[in-house]
């Protein structure tokens, strides 16, 4: 399996601090064995505005200097923006539409295929058919404009922070009903676990149109530090022959966190547990 790690924990999303640098993220998850960085597009990391032509060529030739690439990229819901795809403003839904595009842009020009999709969530007033209608439409002209640079669409079902795509079911509802071919879904274990699921159930009614996943234990600690079954959820990865990264989405709720202790007993563990798969 090829396994990935999210960059929040070394970004400044959610929490300020702890924050590095573009550069010392990549270089400190090549050393601890990575295959690919799944890239929160925040700063001080890959805000698209802050990051000149030149500044991505330079992080393209780190990339393949430390033998790493950029496997998933991921737009920054909420704060000050919004940035919200169902949103009924309608100012901060085209300002979020334009963001998508630049932060597809940005994947393109790392050379990543996949994008993921948080698809938003409504407010007190609104109509949930309404925002629903408005995520479905962010998604299909996304969709149109990643299809062109070969960019897939993964959507995330996001129980535990918004109200909109809860549950797989919402997910590839939302993904039939757009009629794309590179549009997909994705989950992430804190989200199911929020609702009580059992993460594997999600695996294997994803099936052939699991695209992406998200690994984090109780608490988005590090693999193996709470009670999810991950013998179990590698096990349900490999019966559906799941050809995306592993990756890693934790550590990120506290600046008291040690950001490559996380990332390292996370990649450890999951490996030890390939190991022994037959």
């Amino acid at each position: 399996m090829k396994y990935a790690f999210n960059s929040w924990v070394y970004s400044s999303f959610p929490c300020w601090v702890p924050a590095y640098p573009l550069a010392e993220t990549i270089k400190r998850l090549a050393r601890i064995g990575y295959d690919g960085i799944e890239l929160g597009c925040t700063s001080p990391h890959a805000w698209p505005a802050y990051l000149s032509p030149d500044q991505r060529k330079q992080t393209n030739k780190l990339l393949k200097d430390n033998n790493i690439v950029i496997s998933s990229v991921l737009a920054v819901p909420g704060g000050g923006p919004g940035g919200n795809v169902a949103s009924v403003d309608p100012a901060e839904l085209a300002w979020t539409r334009q963001h998508l595009r630049d932060v597809c842009d940005l994947a393109a020009d790392f050379g990543c295929k996949t994008m993921l999709y948080v698809a938003g969530w409504y407010i007190y007033g609104t109509r949930k058919a309404t925002a629903w209608q408005n995520s479905l439409d962010t998604l299909k002209g996304l969709a149109d404009y990643a299809g062109d640079k070969g960019i897939s669409i993964v959507v995330e079902p996001t129980a535990q922070d918004s109200n909109l795509i809860e549950s797989l079911d919402d997910a590839l509802t939302l993904m039939e009903q757009s009629g794309k071919n590179n549009v997909g879904v994705m989950f992430d274990t804190a989200h199911a676990m929020h609702r009580d699921e059992v993460p594997t159930d999600y695996i294997y009614q994803a099936g052939k149109n699991l695209k992406h996943i998200h690994l984090t234990d109780n608490n988005r600690g590090a693999i193996g530090a709470g009670s999810i079954d991950f013998v179990a959820i590698m096990r349900a990865l490999k019966d559906v022959d799941y050809q995306g990264y592993v990756t890693m989405e934790n550590g990120f709720n506290s600046r008291g966190v040690h950001p490559d202790s996380v990332a390292r007993i996370s990649l450890e563990a999951l490996k030890a547990i390939e190991s022994k798969l037959k």
